[in-house]
C-alpha cells in the first residue's frame, strides 16, 4: 500500500470506526471520481494474430447506467475522449440505463457519436433485461450501433482478422455460447463480449476463446486500500477489476463509466479500456 492511500484509508476508516459516518460519506464524496474518466491502455498478446493486425485497438466502455444518478454530461465526456484515440473498433458491454427505460432515447443517440474505423458493437447486460431488453437493443439498433446477442463477425484489416463474439447477458438472458461462435473461423482469434466476468470459469473451458471482455462490477465503486471493493454483485465477485488469466483465456473486467446505489467512486475512477492487440505464441 502506497503511503497516499494508506492515508486515505486511515482517514476514512478513522471516521468510521469513530462513528462518523457522515463525515466518513462526506470524505468520500469530496475525494469522489465518479466524473473523471480515464484510460487505461491494455496490452492484449493474441494467439495466432496475423500480423496485420499487430497494434490493433479495440476500446471498450461498459456499464453507462444514465439516469438518476450518472448524467449525460459524464457520456458525453467519455465519448469525447474515447474518439480523440482513434480506434480501429469500439464494444460496449451492457447496462446501458438504470431505473428510467426512456432513458435509453436520450443515451443511444449520445453513443452514436463514437467513431471507430471498423464500427462499434454492443451486448446486452442484466440491467437491459430487467428494464425492456427488446426496447433498449432496438433503440441502440436505430441508432446504428449493432447489438450482437448470441452472434458474432469477423472483423478484417488487412489480411488478417479477428472475430468479435457477442454473448447474451448471462444473468437474466439466454446465452448460446455455440452460437456465438458459429461463424469463427480455425485459429481465428475470438474476442468474447460478455457482461459478467466471473462466467470466465465456463467460457476458458471451451478452448477457442482468447479474451473475454467484461464489465457488471463497476469495480465495487469504492475501493479501500489492502481491502478492495466493499460490495460486489452476483458473478462480478471472484474476477472484479483488470486482467486474469484463466485457462488459456484472458479476462478482462473494465470498471464501466456511470453508478448506482452510491452516487461516488473512490479509488476507482470511470474507464475507457483500450486494448492494444500483439502476437503471442503463448501467454
Amino acid at each position: 500500500m502506497n503511503l497516499l492511500k494508506r492515508r486515505d484509508f486511515l482517514k476514512v476508516a478513522g471516521l468510521a470506526v469513530g462513528g462518523g459516518l457522515v463525515a466518513a460519506t462526506s470524505y468520500l464524496a469530496l475525494n469522489d471520481e465518479s466524473q473523471d474518466p480515464v484510460v487505461d491502455r491494455v496490452p492484449l498478446p493474441i494467439k495466432n494474430l496475423h500480423p496485420a493486425l499487430e497494434g490493433f485497438t479495440i476500446l471498450q466502455i461498459t456499464d453507462l447506467h444514465l439516469y438518476p444518478l450518472t448524467q449525460p454530461a459524464l457520456i458525453e465526456k467519455t465519448v469525447v475522449m474515447a474518439n480523440k484515440l482513434e480506434p480501429d473498433l469500439v464494444v460496449l458491454t451492457g447496462d446501458y440505463v438504470w431505473q428510467e427505460l426512456a432513458a435509453i432515447d436520450e443515451l443511444a443517440p449520445i453513443l452514436s457519436g463514437l467513431n471507430a474505423k471498423y464500427g462499434v458493437f454492443s451486448t446486452l447486460g442484466n440491467h437491459d433485461y430487467w428494464l425492456d431488453a427488446e426496447v433498449i437493443t432496438a433503440a441502440m439498433e436505430s441508432a446504428g450501433l449493432p447489438v450482437l446477442i448470441n452472434r458474432g463477425l469477423s472483423i478484417q484489416h488487412g489480411r488478417g482478422s479477428i472475430y468479435i463474439a457477442g454473448l447474451d447477458d448471462g444473468w437474466s438472458g439466454a446465452p448460446d455460447l455455440e452460437a456465438t461462435l458459429d461463424g469463427a473461423a480455425p485459429n481465428e482469434p475470438v474476442v468474447l463480449l460478455c457482461h459478467e466476468p466471473d462466467l470466465a470459469d465456463r467460457y476458458s473451458l471451451d478452448g477457442r476463446i482468447d479474451v473475454q471482455l467484461s464489465g457488471h462490477t463497476h469495480g465495487g465503486q469504492i475501493r479501500l486500500p489492502g481491502i478492495g471493493a466493499l460490495i460486489l454483485p452476483y458473478l462480478g465477485r471472484k474476477y472484479d477489476i483488470g486482467l486474469y488469466k484463466i485457462n488459456d483465456m484472458l479476462l478482462y473486467t473494465n470498471r464501466g463509466i456511470g453508478v448506482i446505489s452510491e452516487p461516488v467512486r473512490y479509488n476507482c475512477p470511470p474507464e475507457i479500456s483500450q486494448f492494444v492487440l500483439n502476437a503471442a505464441e503463448q501467454y
